[in-house]
Order: C-alpha cells, then structure tokens, then sequence
C-alpha cells in the first residue's frame, strides 16, 4: 500500500505538467457551475437567495399599503369593502380600497398576483395595481400614436374628444388619487394624462423686472410667485417654438406690480390698469398670436386682491383672457366661473421650508368646536364677532390673537372647524392654512368660487355657510353628524398633497394641479370638434 501511495505522488509532483492542467480545470469548473445554474427551479439573483416565500411577500406588501382603518393616530374611517362609495356622477363604484387577499405566489413561474388597491396614501410603485398600469400604459401609447403630427389645436380637438367620449362605468384608478375628493376622477384623470404628453406652453420674455420674471415667494400673495417660479423652469411644459405652444403665459406678478407702482395712501390704482393695458398692447402687435385667438388662448396668474381690477383697461385681457385669480368673485364682472380658475391662496413663511409645521392632532385632542381669530375688515368679520365672540365656550371668535397664549396655529390644530371668513375680498388664506392643519374648513364668502372647483369635490371635505346663516353658526356645525365630520377630516388629510408647494414638483401637487386646471379651461374653449373655434 505504501508503494502504491508513493507512487501516486512522485506520478502527480513530477510527472504531471500543471501549468498546463490549470486552464483545463478553469474551463471545466466554470462549464459545471453554469449548467447548475441553469437547471435550478427558480431564478438565483444573490449569494444567499431562496425558494420565494409567500409569507414574506404577503407581510411586505402590508407594510406598504395604507388600508384605511380607524387608528388612534389617524383617526382614518374604516370602509366595509362591501359597501358603495358615490363618486361625483352619483354613480355607485364598488369600494376596494381594503385589501384583505393574500398574495398569491404561483411557484411555476415566479409570480406575484397583487389584487387591485383604490387608495393608498403612501404611493409606492412597487405595488400599483396591475391593471391600472396596464391600462394606462395602454393609453399612453394610443395617445402619442394619434397625437403624432397634428397641430396645436388639432391636439386641442383630440384632447377634448377624448374627454367628451369617456364612458361610464366603473374603472381602474391612479392609485394615488383618492376618489371622494373629486366630481368625476375619471375625466379629470384621462384630462391630467392628455395634459402631462400634449400641453406645451410659451412664455413671453418680455417684460422687466421686479414686474416679469421675478417671483414673490413669501406671504398670503405667494401662490403666484411659486407658479411662475415653477411654470418658466419646467422642462417638461415650456416650448421655446411658439407655434408649437397650446397656451401662452404672461409672467407678471400682481403683488410686484402693486410694490412697483402704487403709491401709498393714494387708493388709485389706475397706473397698475394701465401699465398692464400697455403690456398687452405691446405683446399683440409684436407677435400673431394674441391677435389669433383675440387672447383666448393666452393666461395669467395673480394672487393679490387687486388682481382683477387691474384688468379692466383692456377687453380682451378682461373677457377673453383664461385668469387664475385668488380674488375669485362672480359678482364683480371679471372672473367668470367654468372659464376662469379659482387660484388657492396659500400663506409661506420660509421659502426654503414651505411644508413646514404641517400636519394636525387626532380629533380626540380637538376640543375647541370652531376657531376663528383675525382682523375686522370687510362685511363678514364684524357680523361673526357680533354674534359669536365671547359668547360659546367651545366657539374661539376673536379678533387678531395674541402671541402670549396659544399660537394661531395651535388653535387651528385643536379645532374641529376652522372659520374661514372673507376680508375685504371673498378669498381667503385661512382655506389653504385649515387643510394643512387638518382642520375641516368653513367658508363664509357669498359668490365665492372655492379653488379648482372645476375638479374638487368642496362638500366632501368642507362646509358652505351663507353671510345670513352666521347667526345659526353653531346650530349648523352642530346638526353635522359625527360620522360625517369623520369622513370630511379623514379627506382633509388625504386632500393635502394637492395643495402643496413642494420645492421641487412632483405629480399631483398644487402646480400641477393649478396648470390643469387653466389646461383644462382651454379644452372647454372647444365647441366644435370639426375645427373651429
């Protein structure tokens, strides 16, 4: 045996040349770990990879969705999945938004089967439903395909048939979109999709500044400041080709042109009309396209009270002009509800932060019934402080508020309902502020048209009391059920990323929201769909 051995050794030293062997035995441990690979059952994807366990995917998705269930944090309605939610048609729509289906694995094919989510409020788009992907991708492409080569107003024509032709019916939706906070989420979805791969925007480089092109980011007037900011940087939307262009912006701010002009004291602002008059005057005779439409097709954007009366020196600027104003009065003969759009007054403290201290207490720690504290201007303040300051315990009317005690916000943050009254104009900031403390607003502003009403559904997640109902103030917040109050904050705090001013945009937000709103107005501008105008 030891011969044997000693054998087998002097043959592998010495008569064996390895250098040689050593590709050889290369070659064929790679061959046999590749074709292990190859037979596995599933797919090897990490060092410590392992047959998929259904238990696991199951306890991941859970982690990502938000079922809407009562919580002591959130305070969320919980929905019986076998109860009908109305959409903004009156139409039934079967309720999905609890998902209680396990994810079914099917091992053959390594599959995951996610059933289909109405509402999530995180959005994750590892678990959208897979027949809404499917569908809107679907869209996607059919739209690009139709779309290719036609004209500016021949995609206009489309883009309104399209909406004109939606059926009714139940459908799948974004999950990031929650139904109850819309009048119709179908044509407002189908509309925001047609916006994101047809809407091409010019904006006029004329003009100086501080008036043009320099956007006031802080205050009540900021709203008008941010759009600008937003809509002049977006890639996406801004065309330089003017006859490419759907819509045409004219980049003034009304809160610059008012620090620019006006002269203190004087109450006469007929230099801001004039300025504007001879600004437009200027845009149509240096280029067609004012003249082409007679302005129908052109936009503004002005947050300041004064927004509207600095218009009326020109006709078409007044009539025809598509005007996102915050001062979104009916009975003054400039903004024209369905045309024009109701622009959200938002107050920004810090530019660099503007989502700071947002968010509200559950409503077991909201014991103030209503709250209300600012100056007395206007015709509404000093009638609500008439019949209500000082007079209900549970009712905080005052006027401004005093820093000593509890901040303005605290006390927004620990009532039920915020009041939201008008000033010396029916806009009013408290709106905005009141869902970002999720608080259930009240709005008090006769002729009043409350922000992108086109789209929102305001008796979901607010209350409408007329100027000569304040006396019954408390009777009518009381008269509200409290599953119904329920409800109404719950939407509050799902309705809040759509009034969002983020420091870079993102889908669904109050840019977003506000440009589909002035896209969706130039749609309705289309009457016939044969081509004219």
């Amino acid at each position: 045996m030891n011969k044997i051995a000693h054998s087998v050794v002097v043959f592998l030293v010495f008569k064996i040349h390895w250098k040689k062997l050593l590709p050889i035995g290369v070659f064929i441990t790679i061959t046999f770990a590749l074709f292990q690979l190859k037979t596995l059952p599933y797919q090897l994807t990490t060092p410590n990879s392992f047959h998929p366990d259904t238990n696991q995917f199951d306890i991941n998705l859970k982690s990502q969705i938000t079922p809407l269930t009562t919580d002591e944090e959130s305070e969320v309605i919980k929905i019986d999945p076998e109860t009908d939610i109305p959409n903004s048609s009156s139409q039934l729509v079967p309720s999905i938004a609890v998902v209680q289906e396990k994810v079914k694995v099917t091992e053959t094919r390594n599959q995951v089967k996610v059933p289909s989510i109405q509402f999530i409020n995180k959005p994750n788009k590892s678990v959208l439903p897979l027949s809404f992907s499917s569908a809107s991708e679907r869209r996607r492409k059919r739209y690009l395909r139709d779309i290719k080569g036609l004209s500016p107003y021949e995609a206009l024509v489309y883009a309104k048939k399209e909406l004109d032709t939606i059926s009714v019916g139940v459908d799948y939706h974004d999950p990031n979109l929650y139904v109850p906070l819309f009048r119709n989420i179908t044509v407002f979805e189908r509309s925001y999709e047609l916006m994101e791969l047809i809407l091409k925007v010019y904006v006029y480089q004329d003009g100086k500044r501080p008036i043009f092109h320099n956007p006031y980011l802080r205050g009540i007037y900021s709203s008008e400041g941010w759009f600008m900011k937003f809509m002049e940087s977006s890639k996406e939307f801004v065309t330089r080709d003017p006859q490419k262009a759907h819509l045409f912006y004219l980049p003034y701010s009304a809160r610059q042109l008012q620090r620019a002009l006006y002269v203190p004291n004087s109450h006469n602002i007929k230099p801001l009309s004039i300025f504007l008059r001879d600004y437009v005057n200027k845009i149509a005779s240096k280029y067609p396209f004012w003249n082409r439409t007679r302005g129908s097709d052109h936009f503004l954007v002005a947050c300041h009270d004064w927004g509207p009366y600095t218009l009326k020196d020109h006709e078409e600027l007044t009539k025809n002009t598509i005007k996102a104003l915050c001062n979104a009065d009916t009975s003054e003969g400039v903004f024209v509800a369905g045309k024009d759009v109701s622009l959200p007054e938002t107050t920004i403290g810090n530019p660099r932060r503007p989502l700071r201290n947002m968010g509200g207490k559950k409503i077991s720690q909201r014991p103030i019934l209503a709250f209300f504290a600012g100056g007395m201007h206007g015709r509404v303040r000093p009638t609500l402080l008439k019949y209500w300051a000082n007079k209900d315990k549970n009712m905080i009317i005052s006027g401004p508020m005093s820093y000593k005690t509890m901040s303005y916000s605290r006390h927004m943050k620990s009532s039920k309902y915020c009041i939201c009254p008008m000033g010396f104009e029916v806009n009013s900031p408290r709106i905005v502020e009141a869902i970002y403390y999720e608080c259930v607003p009240v709005i008090i502003a006769d002729n009043f048209v409350p922000p992108l009403n086109e789209v929102l559904n305001w008796s979901a997640f607010s209350v409408s009391v007329a100027e000569q109902d304040i006396p019954k103030l408390k009777e009518i917040l009381e008269a509200i059920p409290m599953k119904r109050y329920r409800m109404m904050q719950s939407n509050v705090k799902m309705l809040q990323r759509h009034f969002y001013w983020n420091r870079t945009p993102v889908k669904y937000d109050m840019f977003h929201m506000i440009l589909h709103s002035i896209w969706l107005s130039r749609l309705n501008q289309i009457q016939d769909l044969t081509g004219t105008q």
